[in-house]
């Protein structure tokens, strides 16, 4: 594979590590929902020590000797199935799938001491956004039970244009219109119309080249639940802008 410079990721990799200190309070659990998991219906991990899935291909041997052994608690995720199935979202689980890097990768640089229990969940493979935005706020009661919901995925998702543009030298920045659509969108204070504009998110400015597929912009509205968010953090990553949003 190409080789990316070494610190393109630099401005993400300080984000995280200071992310911890910014929040109200240390979470008491993390719930990841993952853009790489996709399933019928809603599945949440069930394993008491899930080992990491280095579901990835040509990185440097180091990569694939990580570890990060977070516990993965009954409590979070027999909470987790309760919520959504009480929202009329069927929930299965899953006791086999270990920690997938979209959990790892960041979190390792979030909480390193991984001594933090945490659950990941899937999508629902149809990606319906309004299913996905009614299951976040199925699961906004774990706001106030001290649990960290993140929704882990990219505001701007297309590889083939960021390779492109890279190789190239380009410095256009790609996905400028659609982030912008998207922090006033989030942001928006009544929710009824903040909710009408992310369910219609295909119709903003940019959207299909940010989210040539959309499951890694799905887990956005899992976590907006029911609360306005805003845009946190801001980078530009081999030529296209990418943003962090926090809710509630």
């Amino acid at each position: 594979m190409d080789r990316v410079p070494p610190d393109a990721w630099a401005r993400h990799r300080t984000f995280l590590e200071g992310l911890p200190a910014t929040l109200p309070e240390r979470p008491r659990a993390l719930l990841v929902v993952l853009a790489n998991l996709e399933a019928p219906r809603f599945t949440v991990q069930k394993q008491a020590a899930p080992p990491l899935l280095f579901d990835y291909s040509g990185f440097p041997p180091h990569t694939y000797e990580l570890t990060w052994p977070a516990p993965c608690v009954p409590e979070l995720y027999e909470r987790v199935a309760a919520l959504l199935g009480a929202a009329g979202l069927p929930c299965g689980f899953d006791a086999a799938r270990g920690f997938d890097h979209g959990v790892f990768v960041s979190l390792k640089v979030a909480f390193p001491a991984a001594d933090i229990p945490c659950v990941q969940l899937s999508l629902r493979s149809d990606l319906d956004p309004a299913a996905h935005l009614a299951a976040g706020q199925a699961l906004a009661p774990l706001r106030d039970e001290g649990v960290l919901l993140v929704g882990s995925g990219n505001s701007y998702h297309n590889l083939g244009v960021m390779m492109r543009a890279w190789r190239m030298g380009s410095t256009e920045a790609h996905g400028l219109d659609f982030d912008a659509w998207l922090s006033e969108a989030v942001s928006h204070p009544g929710p009824t119309e903040r909710n009408r504009r992310l369910l219609d998110w295909l119709r903003a400015p940019g959207a299909r080249e940010a989210a040539p597929r959309e499951e890694h912009l799905i887990p956005l509205l899992v976590a907006a639940g029911s609360d306005s968010g805003a845009k946190i953090f801001e980078d530009r990553v081999l030529g296209a802008v990418q943003s962090a949003f926090r809710f509630g």
